[in-house]
């Protein structure tokens, strides 16, 4: 073989294996999605799932405002010093001091909201009959085991 002949061949031996990972690059069937973002629990009455009776409905009622309310303020604070983290650790010189400063104060709110919802279950479960607290138990431990965070999404596949 001549050095034209030759040069020739492996262009086209090249051109060949390109292609052919091309094509198997392109029939390949992706990987299965996480279903984890699809499957969302359906919107639940608790005090229908509980089967409350109309004197549990009403101290269970009184108990909500305040917890609720309660709640959606520490998340705002949480939601606001995430955001003040992920800036400083993204600037473009990060403060290693001010990360420390919003992670304590993400993680000081985060404490406090759950001794809330403690307290706010120990308080419904002093409304409940042995029947209720086992249904109410075994909800929030079928939900706890299907929860994913926002970052543990964005970091699969």
């Amino acid at each position: 073989m001549n050095r034209t002949t030759w040069t020739r061949f492996l262009l086209a031996a090249s051109l060949a294996l390109n292609l052919g990972i091309v094509v198997a690059i392109a029939i390949r069937p992706s990987p299965p999605r996480s279903v984890a973002i699809a499957v969302q629990p359906p919107h639940l009455n608790l005090q229908d799932y509980l089967e409350l009776s109309v004197e549990q409905r009403t101290k269970w009622q009184q108990l909500e405002p305040a917890f609720l309310h309660e709640l959606a303020v520490n998340w705002q604070g949480i939601r606001q010093h995430r955001e003040a983290l992920v800036q400083q650790i993204f600037a473009t010189t990060p403060n290693r001091t001010a990360i420390d400063a919003e992670q304590a104060a993400i993680a000081a709110l985060q404490g406090a909201q759950q001794q809330r919802v403690i307290a706010q279950l120990l308080a419904e479960r002093n409304l409940l009959d042995e029947q209720q607290r086992k249904r109410l138990m075994d909800l929030l431990l079928s939900r706890y085991s299907q929860e994913t965070t926002e970052e543990e999404l964005l970091h699969r596949d």
